[in-house]
Parts: structure tokens; C-alpha cells; sequence
């Protein structure tokens, strides 16, 4: 079987490319179900301690083969004028850990004196996660009032919105005192990328369904309604997402490779088959009407996705009406990529890569455990290489950034700093507002322009270490040259500090790999999306068959 060629990063890690991503069934969440589902993890409430107003703390402890792990839950009250999405709240309707173990009672009442602080709270390694969410207030009241009356709430307008609670962070990988990554690395369960924070939310999910449940039945103990199986899967966990999170993939890119090489692998695997099978025409077929029920409800106010998701209803409808003939051909799952690349919108691109993936489990789960890096001995400078050898791959790998004039003013216009306040990366007007000075080094295209420029005075011969003995200021330009140079997919092809640069295309990519759906911009800088929607829930994995989500 001739293979196919993985599509280059100069069209894959562009940013409007990265800003129509969808999630595939390599994403974080659907690893971490399927596992789930094949080692028949086990859930149970170890507490659920509520009042008739649903205030108070819960426990639910997740057995997998080897540990137990616990979801320690707060609910609070909230007036409503404090309830906010942005970083800077100081108090929230819910707040969690992830507990490594079983939580005791003296444990659960130290976190509860601590988890709705947040960050101003103290933890210890015990907690692997601490995370905090809100009520989608309107809606949540809608459902709880409509189930206390013993019906249940109108779908439409509950599967429009696809939350009952969305998060505002999900911390991990030791902040602010919890457990390190390195504590729990070798752990299998966990070992893949944003496993103990993708647990976190899928039983924060639990919780929110449980909660509403409970309080309608405390409104009418006689006459409540549960809310409806269908109902309680379709819906998953909402979480408002902004600048904070948007350069992890700039400042990662060991990571940033191994995710989008893995994908990119996947799909070349699944063009290169030589047929459809009728399995997995089913599996297509299935997952094109559900995405197509998804798209019909796909609201945002933000006029470029709005325009983007008509645009990829139009896709999926020429999809359907020419699917036939596609599969019939040789190399079928190609030549339905190669239609969608020839007649599609990006946002239809990327959403026809992510149902090409969905019937093709055999074939390419397996690379979701190539979805991670070591990224210290990466990130080692050599320094035995001649400048001259390093201008060149400089010249090889940022061969699109000379497109670039940085001579202009909107070429500059953005820096990236970080926040006194909340150490959180925040993006400012270069001509407009004061800070330059603390700018990260998140400009890739201009910096690895400067220094080709830098290593052109430089005799050919010279070795990069006499280079930076002598100009330390490009130790930091040197490292990322390297790495890309050896590792395409670890660079945004794209201007990071432009004025028309919009992060939430960034953020949408990285969303995407954790398996967001409904991409709702707010700005060009946070948007909401929703996670599990439509997912198993975590206490059904047990009595599922692992080879009904591997197909």
C-alpha cells in the first residue's frame, strides 16, 4: 500500500487553519473514555452532603485497576453580581480537587477551608487538580424549576446551550501547590497529556447533574422528575477559556509536535486505506448526522464563526449528497479529503479530517500514547553547530516568516506580558500602552528573523556556543530554531504579535486536541466551549463494551 504524505506544517499550523479545529477521536477526553471503558473503571458518591438549596460538599471516588482517585466538591452561595467568567472573580458557585485517594473526614474538612479560595487557598500533593465553575444561571434555574414540576426541560433550548455549569480554570501540573506533573507521569491512567484534568471535569459533570436533580427533588420531594437519561448524555461541561491558556502551544513545542504530527499521522493512515468496509461506512454515517445535528444548533454571536458555522452546514450537506460516489472510488477516505480540501470552507476542512478519524480505531488509537513529550533534553541548546549551519536552518524552517515586514507599525502592534496580578499571560498595544519592556519571548516569526540577521555578521565557521557567550540576549531565539528545525509541527506559522492576530484561534486548537465542541468566541481573546456533551457518563463506563467507542 503506497503511503500518504502527511499534510506540511505551512498548512497545517496556520492560524486560521488552527482556529476551525474540531476534535477527533484522538482527543484527550475520548482517550481517557476509552481507557475508562476497557479497564471498567468504577464510580460511587462516597458523600454527597447538600442542603435543600444544593449547598454544601460532595465526594465521588473513581476506582481504577491500580488507585482510587476523588472528586471533593463545594457548592456555595453566590450573589449574582459576583458570578463572573473572568480570571480576576474572587468567588464561584462550585470548586473542586481531584484527590489522589480517598479523602477522610479531617481531609475533606481542610480542602473545604481551602478549595473556594482557590488560588489564595493552600494545598498539598494530595490534590492533582484544583478547579472552579459556575451556574449558566438562567438555564440552570429553567431545568431545576422544570424537573421540580415532574417534567423535564424543553430540549431544544438545554442542547442549544449543552451546560448546566461551566468552568473557569482547571489547574493542574503543580500550581499553586498541588502535585507536580512528575508525581503522577508514570501513572498509566494518567500518563497521556491533561488526563487528571480531563477526569476532573468529566466528574465535575456527574456532580452538576446529580445537583440539579437534587435540588428539584428537595422543591418537591413527591412529585420531582429525574432529569432524563438522554438529556443527562447529551449534556456535558461548559468552560470559558481566554488569554491565559493561548501561547501554551508557542511555549511547549516538543508537546505542540507530538499532538499535531499524531493527528496528521493518523489522517495519512486512514487516506492510504484502499476501501470503506461497510463497518466503517456506519460509523461515518453516524457521525456525520450527529455532527450535522450539532452544527444546526451551533450558536455564537461572534459575526466570523457565525458566518463560518453556516458555511460548514453547507459543507456537510454537500458531504452527505456526494458521499456515495467518494467511497465508491479508489482510496476512498482520500478522495473524500481531497474533495473536502477542493469545495470546502477551512472549518469544513478540519471538521471532514475529524469524521475521517471517527471509524478508524484500529487503525489509529495506538498514537494517541505518542501524544506527549519530555521536553527537558529537547530544549538543550547544542553548541557545537557553526552559525553558519544554524542560519540555514533558520532560513528552512521560517522561510514564511520573511513574508513578514516588521518595518510596518501592524507587524507590531501586539507584545505578550504577564499579569502582576494573576501571573497570567495577557496581550498589549505595543503603541498604545506601556509595558514593552516586560515582553515575553512569544514573538517567533520577528525573533528568528533577527537572528539570522544576528548570525549572518558571524564568521560561517563559528560555533553557536562562542555566539552566545557573546550575545546572550538569543539563547532563547537559538533553542526554538533548533527544535524546529527537527521538529516541523512545534512552530505557528504565523505572525504572534500582529495586529490582526486573533488568540482564540490559538485557543480553539488547543481546545480541539482536549475534545471542546461548540467554539463560542466572546472576543478575539476567550471564547466558551463545552466538553463530554454527547459523551458516555463516567459512571456508565463500567457496564459499557470497550469495542463500542474503539471502532
Amino acid at each position: 500500500m503506497t503511503a500518504i504524505a502527511l499534510r506540511p506544517p505551512e498548512i497545517v499550523m496556520r492560524l486560521q487553519r488552527l482556529g476551525a479545529a474540531h476534535p477527533t477521536r484522538l482527543s484527550f477526553l475520548r482517550q481517557l473514555i476509552r481507557r475508562a471503558t476497557r479497564e471498567k473503571w468504577r464510580v460511587r458518591k462516597h458523600l454527597f452532603d447538600l442542603n435543600d438549596n444544593g449547598f454544601g460538599r460532595a465526594v465521588y471516588a473513581v476506582e481504577t485497576p491500580a488507585r482510587t482517585y476523588s472528586l471533593v466538591a463545594f457548592s456555595t452561595p453566590l450573589d449574582d453580581e459576583k458570578r463572573s467568567d473572568r480570571v480576576i472573580a474572587q468567588a464561584w458557585d462550585t470548586s473542586y480537587v481531584l484527590y489522589d485517594g480517598l479523602p477522610d473526614a479531617a481531609e475533606i474538612a481542610r480542602l473545604e477551608a481551602n478549595a473556594p479560595l482557590q488560588e489564595a487557598g493552600r494545598y498539598t500533593r494530595s490534590e492533582l487538580v484544583l478547579a472552579r465553575a459556575n451556574k449558566s444561571v438562567r438555564l440552570f434555574e429553567e431545568v431545576a424549576a422544570a424537573l421540580a414540576q415532574g417534567r423535564q426541560p424543553h430540549e431544544e433550548q438545554l442542547l442549544g446551550v449543552g451546560y448546566l455549569l461551566r468552568t473557569t480554570a482547571v489547574y493542574g501540573n503543580g500550581k499553586f501547590g498541588i502535585a507536580d506533573r512528575d508525581e503522577i507521569a508514570t501513572r498509566p491512567e494518567l500518563a497521556g497529556s491533561f488526563q487528571a484534568e480531563m477526569l476532573t471535569v468529566w466528574l465535575i459533570r456527574s456532580f452538576t447533574l446529580d445537583l440539579v436533580d437534587h435540588i428539584a427533588h428537595r422543591r418537591n420531594p413527591a412529585g420531582a422528575a429525574r432529569l432524563a437519561p438522554d438529556l443527562r448524555r447529551a449534556l456535558g461541561v461548559g468552560n470559558a477559556t481566554g488569554l491565559g491558556m493561548a501561547p501554551f502551544l508557542v511555549r511547549h513545542p516538543l508537546l505542540t509536535h507530538s499532538w499535531f504530527l499524531a493527528r496528521e499521522t493518523a489522517l495519512a493512515r486512514v487516506r492510504a486505506e484502499p476501501q470503506a468496509g461497510a463497518a466503517e461506512r456506519d460509523v461515518f454515517l453516524k457521525a456525520l448526522a450527529d455532527l450535522r445535528q450539532r452544527v444546526a444548533r451551533w450558536h455564537s454571536d461572534d459575526d466570523r464563526q457565525a458566518a463560518a458555522t453556516l458555511s460548514l452546514a453547507a459543507d456537510l450537506d454537500a458531504l452527505a449528497e456526494n458521499l456515495d460516489r467518494l467511497l465508491a472510488r479508489p482510496r476512498p477516505w482520500d478522495a473524500l479529503y481531497r474533495f473536502a480540501e477542493d469545495h470546502f470552507s477551512l472549518e469544513g476542512q478540519e471538521a471532514c479530517v475529524s469524521l475521517i478519524l471517527e471509524p478508524h480505531g484500529a487503525l489509529i488509537d495506538e498514537l494517541g500514547d505518542t501524544m506527549k513529550a519530555d521536553e527537558t533534553p529537547g530544549h538543550a541548546i547544542d553548541g557545537t553547530m557553526s552559525c553558519a549551519s544554524l542560519r540555514q536552518a533558520l532560513v528552512a524552517s521560517y522561510s514564511w516568516a520573511a513574508k513578514i515586514d516588521f518595518a510596518e507599525p501592524s507587524a507590531n502592534a501586539r507584545f505578550w506580558y504577564v499579569s502582576a496580578e494573576k501571573l497570567e499571560p495577557r496581550l498589549g498595544e505595543r503603541f498604545e500602552e506601556d509595558g514593552a519592556d516586560l515582553e515575553q519571548p512569544l514573538a517567533t516569526a520577528r525573533d528568528a528573523l533577527s537572528l539570522a540577521e544576528a548570525l549572518a555578521q558571524e564568521p560561517p565557521t563559528a560555533s553557536v556556543a562562542d555566539f552566545l557567550l557573546r550575545r546572550p540576549k538569543w539563547r532563547h531565539a537559538v533553542r526554538r530554531a533548533q527544535i524546529v528545525a527537527r521538529f516541523p509541527y512545534a512552530e505557528i506559522h504565523d505572525n504572534l504579535i500582529g495586529a490582526d492576530l486573533r488568540p482564540v484561534d490559538i485557543l480553539r486548537a488547543k481546545l480541539a486536541f482536549f475534545g471542546a465542541r461548540s467554539f463560542d468566541p466572546r472576543s478575539d481573546r476567550w471564547l466558551r466551549i463545552a466538553l463530554f456533551s454527547g459523551e458516555p457518563l463516567i459512571e456508565d463506563v463500567a457496564a459499557m463494551a470497550p469495542a463500542g467507542e474503539a471502532a
